[in-house]
């Protein structure tokens, strides 16, 4: 066990939660799991989510002062931005064109989607609460909410992760303005804390592996007695993984085919332990000190880069939260028997990727967002309650596109500054 590489244990934590759910949920342990197991899970995440914001703030710091003038800064934040648009909307186009060709909507028996409405009404008022405020604001709410009154306020919240990364690109930047004498002393204080905090990740990572089994065994015995629901939703389902893997698959490869020189099987095995922790945690903020510490010591890819790359990408790169919303929407309004046309599909493309650069990367807020784009079409937003029953393994799913769709940006963009290494064997695969 020593011996093995981190994904493979994760991968192995992750298969002996399930099988521990399967067989918790059909003896009746779901107390003892509820109490014993799954606080640890939690205790995991929270350590992940403990190190979010210094990291972030620290890394950037030292990403963006370690540049030598600004106009390098722009050129670097102009391509992050622009490829993450682009992937969003290849995303979002995929998934309307899938569910368009598939049509899951129209499967559903209308006693099924009285059912759900009825089981999942008070989660869905829930969301629909949330959102009410969001769909009232004005189109440059997102820029209002990304520049913080109180920095101190904005760092003790998980959620406020782009006003944290505001204020450190800010912070850099004068830092780069300033005479290197002057600023010396403080470059020495940021890279020292970002060696610490990464030192961190590392001892925190030690426990992945069972913090995963106790993510995955505690929602496995949470979600037991839902098999009937599953199968009901089973081609909503097939079509969102679908879209997903077309992204993984196709799209990603893509990109790394055209703009860089690595193999995407190599990618793969650089990125995978990221990969199984954002399918446990459902963050792609919990998740991004392993994202990382993956991209910068198994790929190759300078700090420079990654460390203001990536979370940028943690916050406004959701490829897969927005192909889910675009398949989500569409799957609503056929089950109540709309027919969309192409003005209001391709509003969906709009809000889709609007609503994606201000969703917050924790577990959920895809569900959220999600309201905001059916009252863009004119869908009633109580349709969400359809799919409650399979969203928490579809958030799972997303999320790894989502952290997967980081560190392609992430490479790509190194390569074509050359700030990327070429990595050993060794490296790839511990």
């Amino acid at each position: 066990m020593k011996n093995l590489a981190l994904h493979w244990k994760i991968i192995i934590g992750m298969l002996l939660g399930v099988v521990y759910g399967l067989v918790a949920a059909q003896m009746g342990w779901v107390d003892f799991t509820n109490n014993w197991i799954k606080p640890w899970g939690v205790i995991f995440i929270n350590l992940l989510k403990l190190i979010a914001v210094p990291l972030v703030f620290a890394s950037l710091i030292k990403g963006v002062s370690s540049l030598s003038d600004i106009s390098r800064l722009s050129r670097i934040g102009g391509k992050t931005i622009g490829i993450y648009l682009m992937s969003t909307v290849i995303a979002v186009v995929f998934g309307l064109l899938l569910v368009n060709i598939v049509q899951p909507g129209k499967s559903f028996s209308e006693e099924k989607r009285l059912e759900l409405k009825e089981q999942y009404a008070s989660k869905a008022g829930e969301k629909i609460a949330s959102a009410e405020h969001v769909k009232d604001e004005g189109p440059l709410q997102f820029v209002v909410d990304m520049v913080p009154s109180n920095f101190i306020q904005a760092s003790g919240n998980n959620r406020n992760m782009l006003q944290v990364i505001f204020f450190a690109i800010l912070f850099g930047i004068a830092m780069v303005m300033l005479p290197s004498e002057k600023t010396t002393y403080v470059k020495g204080f940021f890279d020292g804390v970002n060696d610490i905090i990464l030192q961190i990740v590392d001892i925190i990572m030690l426990g992945a592996p069972y913090g995963v089994f106790a993510l995955l065994g505690g929602l496995v015995v949470d979600f037991g007695a839902s098999a009937e629901l599953f199968q009901a939703l089973g081609i909503y389902s097939v079509t969102v993984i679908a879209g997903l893997l077309l992204m993984i698959l196709l799209v990603y490869p893509m990109f790394l085919k055209v703009f860089t020189k690595i193999k995407y099987l190599d990618f793969f095995k650089g990125i995978a332990p990221a990969q199984m922790l954002a399918f446990s945690t459902s963050s792609s903020a919990a998740t991004l000190p392993v994202t990382m510490e993956r991209c910068e010591d198994h790929l190759g890819v300078s700090e420079e880069v990654s460390s203001f790359v990536l979370p940028l990408g943690a916050t406004i790169n959701m490829d897969g939260t927005s192909l889910y919303q675009a398949v989500a929407a569409v799957f609503i309004a056929q089950a109540f028997g709309y027919d969309l046309d192409l003005g209001e599909q391709l509003t969906i493309v709009l809000t889709a990727t609007l609503a994606s650069i201000g969703a917050a990367a924790v577990p959920g807020a895809g569900m959220v967002m999600l309201v905001i784009v059916l009252s863009a079409i004119g869908i009633d937003p109580e349709g969400i309650a359809l799919i409650f029953a399979v969203d928490r393994i579809l958030d799972m799913l997303r999320t790894v596109v989502n952290v997967t769709g980081d560190a392609t940006v992430a490479t790509v963009v190194a390569s074509t500054e050359a700030q990327i290494r070429k990595v050993t064997n060794e490296e790839l695969m511990s």
